[in-house]
């Protein structure tokens, strides 16, 4: 289940009698980054019931018996061990180390054992790994920071992992994505257990938004894991790549790699973390964003130039994964480039003068009551978790439902046009508050 469902999952179990709910143990490994292991300490390990948060109690426990350092060499000490864990009835692990290496024995134990007896389990970013380690997420939804999760997908097949998501609540194990979504999921867990006013009321204190919309599909990157590099499918792959610009559909791929569809989307999910058809569109996507920052093509050319059928589509799919009309993120995107910055790459000589002279920059005005807002650029998103700063945030419209069929055919009706203006002349975007968190 998704950040974005309106109902919470029932847990199963009910807890033995020596836990307790408002009991939360945080279990800690050396080597994992200090932002993500600060977030369940911060939320949970703090008293903030002047602002109206219940209180819980926090319990930090190692998870190994060596010294647990973590970024910029800093040595932590625990109070409590893995015994700890046997009082808690919620169980965090927000980072794992390394996603090559197994969790110790004796934490993996000790995670299934709070599960059989009833505890909630939590994953955040890496966390993941260890909670499949564990094997509670076998045959269970699950997520995490979108550069493992086709790590994530194909090391444990009988994980059903979705990479779009910003955290998944199965109701007994809950997972997030990287970094900021750690913060997500906590405040979805306060909200769960004391309802929308604690968890608004906690959000107001760490200033972030208490809940957002959207998921990870507007940072992922067109990279692939390094696993791919000695699968079959990798060929295959990297003739899409190298093809956007031509119109072909997954069963072109399928052909290709030659295997039946269904086969072809079991191999690829299980490779990936994503189905090929939402693979190669966000591919078609980040290309067309591209051509919009480097080139002065018209959006028609460059639908045509990312393998989408028509202009309609291009922005369909284009607002859909971005909450941006092509038009407006070009816009956007030079109006903050820096002044004498590196020239557009452009092939089109005679459009060039205005493109590459941002002294000369026309000064479009927002047409009113258009609140769009296009992204980062896309080509850079933040490194791995832990490791450096994760994109910004900004609103979004939700990501499509993952029951539709998402093709050139069903691109979804655009507010001009429900407007009764004329297509292909999309607004551009307004100002809006700056997001926070």
């Amino acid at each position: 289940m998704s950040q974005d469902s309106t109902t919470v999952p029932e847990t199963s179990r009910k807890l033995s009698g020596r836990r307790r709910r408002e009991i939360v143990a945080v279990l800690l490994f050396s080597g994992g980054p200090i932002f993500e292991s600060s977030i369940p300490l911060s939320v949970f390990g703090i008293d903030r019931q002047d602002a109206g948060v219940p209180r819980y109690r926090l319990l930090v426990c190692a998870g190994e018996d060596v010294p647990l350092r973590t970024t910029g060499g800093l040595e932590l000490t625990a109070p409590y061990g893995l015994e700890a864990l046997s009082r808690a009835g919620t169980v965090v692990v927000p980072a794992w180390r390394s996603i090559t290496q197994p969790p110790p024995a004796a934490a993996l134990d000790a995670l299934r054992r709070a599960h059989e007896e009833g505890a909630r389990i939590v994953g955040l970013c890496t966390g993941a790994f260890v909670l499949a380690a564990a094997g509670l997420l076998d045959g269970r939804p699950a997520t995490t920071h979108w550069m493992y999760a086709p790590t994530l997908a194909k090391r444990y097949p009988s994980v059903h992992v979705d990479p779009r998501e910003l955290f998944v609540d199965d109701g007994d194990v809950l997972t997030s994505a990287g970094t900021a979504a750690g913060i997500d999921l906590c405040l979805h867990i306060v909200r769960t257990d004391h309802g929308a006013d604690a968890a608004g009321a906690l959000a107001r204190r760490l200033v972030v938004p208490p809940r957002r919309s959207g998921g990870q599909e507007r940072y992922l990157d067109r990279s692939l894991p390094e696993e791919i590099g000695a699968d079959p499918l990798a060929e295959v792959v990297a003739w899409a790549l190298e093809h956007l610009h031509e119109q072909f559909d997954v069963e072109a791929l399928a052909a290709r790699a030659y295997m039946s569809r269904r086969t072809f989307d079991r191999r690829f999910r299980s490779l990936t973390g994503s189905a090929p058809l939402q693979w190669l569109i966000t591919q078609r996507v980040l290309q067309a964003q591209r051509l919009l920052e480097t080139s002065d093509y018209s959006v028609d050319e460059v639908a045509g130039r990312c393998g989408f059928r028509s202009p309609v589509a291009l922005r369909g799919h284009f607002r859909r994964q971005l909450g941006s009309s092509p038009a407006a993120y070009r816009a956007a995107y030079r109006a903050r480039r820096p002044q004498g910055g590196p020239a557009e790459r452009t092939d089109r000589p005679d459009r060039l003068e205005r493109a590459d002279r941002p002294d000369r920059a026309e000064v479009i005005e927002p047409r009113s009551g258009d609140h769009s807002l296009p992204l980062r650029r896309q080509g850079a998103p933040g490194g791995p978790t832990g490791h450096s700063g994760h994109p910004p945030h900004h609103h979004h419209a939700p990501h499509p439902d993952p029951g539709k069929p998402e093709s050139d055919a069903y691109a979804p009706r655009l507010p001009e046009q429900a407007a009764g203006r004329a297509p292909g002349r999309p607004s551009l975007p307004g100002q809006r508050e700056r997001p926070v968190g």
